[in-house]
């Protein structure tokens, strides 16, 4: 079966730059209906412009996945716009690097409200949608976790503990919606070279870290492509609370 994406009405989280830019890129060349969805609208009109052309549709929503009401609000106005969602890219997330004794409660707080506790919020609202849309397939929810939430490393004490939550959270809803048609399923990425970390890469920190992945390189961007056209299209239909993993075996790596 085709990793085939056409007309699916897709809405992407976290999509102002990184990884969620990358994934709008790849879901409106596969012909999706994209809904690029952050807080930074400057950003996402200039990654509207970008995508013009490629996408079957472009719709920009203004979302601070921290706020209850501000994803109730753009939930409301893509179902009103499109008539429901086929597939969510849950891909908003902040990460703070300090050691755990110095991590105060708001730090923490900080950390969980957007990756974990947001991560939630918007697959709870898309399945709402999705139970309701009268499709009869339910859709895909795609949480974008990491190896940081299966594997342990210094100094990224909250970070790691709630992509550990996106882990069980995936497999979790994956159970309980499966009777709505609801997939729920999830990437972890291990390091990817991005603008944004190239720099750190050819430090001796970087070039030590590097070493200790099997494959002893980074990944890149569009190494994540395959994995996340197959759970997005209907090749993945009898797939549900997977964990993908795409690390070059860095999670599976001696002690």
């Amino acid at each position: 079966m085709k990793l085939d994406v056409t007309d699916k009405r897709v809405l992407i989280t976290g999509a102002s730059s990184g990884l969620g830019a990358h994934f709008a890129h790849v879901l409106a060349a596969g012909g999706a209906r994209v809904a690029i969805a952050a807080r930074r609208r400057d950003r996402l009109d200039t990654l509207a412009r970008e995508l013009t052309g490629t996408a079957a549709e472009v719709s920009v929503l203004e979302l601070d996945v921290a706020d209850p009401g501000s994803i109730a609000r753009a939930m409301t106005e893509l179902a009103e716009a499109w008539g429901g969602v086929d597939v969510v890219v849950n891909n908003a997330g902040v990460t703070q690097t300090r050691p755990a004794i110095d991590i105060t409660a708001d730090d923490f707080d900080a950390v969980l409200d957007v990756n974990l506790r947001g991560a939630f919020l918007v697959a709870r609202e898309a399945a709402r949608i999705m139970r309701r849309d009268g499709k009869g397939d339910g859709g895909a929810i795609i949480n974008i976790a990491s190896i940081l939430g299966l594997r342990q490393a210094g100094h990224v004490t909250s970070y790691a503990i709630s992509k550990a939550g996106v882990v069980q959270m995936t497999k979790q809803l994956a159970l309980e919606w499966a009777r709505f048609g609801i997939r729920v399923n999830a990437l972890a990425p291990g390091y990817i070279e991005t603008e944004l970390n190239a720099d750190f890469w050819g430090t001796d920190a970087g070039k030590a870290l590097i070493a200790r992945i099997p494959q002893r390189r980074l990944g890149r961007l569009d190494e994540l492509d395959a994995p996340l056209l197959m759970l997005a299209s209907d090749a993945s239909r009898f797939m549900t609370g997977s964990i993908i993993v795409i690390d070059g075996g860095h999670a599976v790596s001696g002690l």
